[in-house]
């Protein structure tokens, strides 16, 4: 619960993992529903902050994006040092006297030897039991918008105006 830079908690949340508080005021199949929703009572000058967005039935969903084999692994460990030596032969020859192109092309080559070393380290440590590249992210099998009880009721009008179709409050 801190705020999207990261840093001290937004004022006025708890600085500890609570459960979430207020009645069900609406369930959406997915993420971006449930954002329209509150969207909508934000735009109707609904007063959000007693508003809730709750994930229910957390997964965790990884989704594999390619096999790894020896040379896409020493190329990527060789690309990615490559980018690092670059940085810090333009920074050397930037701040020493006779820098110049030798300079970054030592940092880029030495760049290149260690990513590829490290790379290969990792990979050969692995002894073939991740044989791919993955991303991950939390889901939920629904999402829950949840309103303190003073407000909750006209939030339960509001979104069954909006499911509806129909014009609500404010627009």
């Amino acid at each position: 619960m801190t705020n999207p830079i990261g840093g001290r908690p937004a004022p006025g949340l708890p600085q500890l993992p609570t459960p979430p508080t207020g009645w069900p005021v609406g369930s959406y199949a997915t993420y971006e529903e449930a954002q329209r929703a509150v969207d909508h009572l934000a735009d109707s000058d609904f007063p959000v902050r007693d508003v809730t967005i709750v994930g229910v039935d957390l997964m965790l969903v990884e989704r594999i994006i390619k096999r790894l084999t020896w040379g896409s692994v020493l190329a990527s460990g060789a690309a990615s040092g490559a980018w690092f030596g670059l940085f810090v032969g333009l920074l050397l020859s930037l701040f020493l006297p006779d820098g110049g192109f030798l300079q970054i092309l030592v940092g880029l080559v030495s760049g290149a030897v260690f990513g590829l070393a490290f790379a290969a380290a990792g990979y050969s440590a692995s002894k073939g039991r991740r044989d791919f590249q993955s991303a991950s992210q939390m889901v939920a099998g629904r999402y829950d918008v949840l309103c303190e009880p003073r407000n909750a009721e006209r939030a339960r009008e509001m979104l069954a105006r909006l499911a509806m179709g129909t014009p609500g409050q404010g627009h």
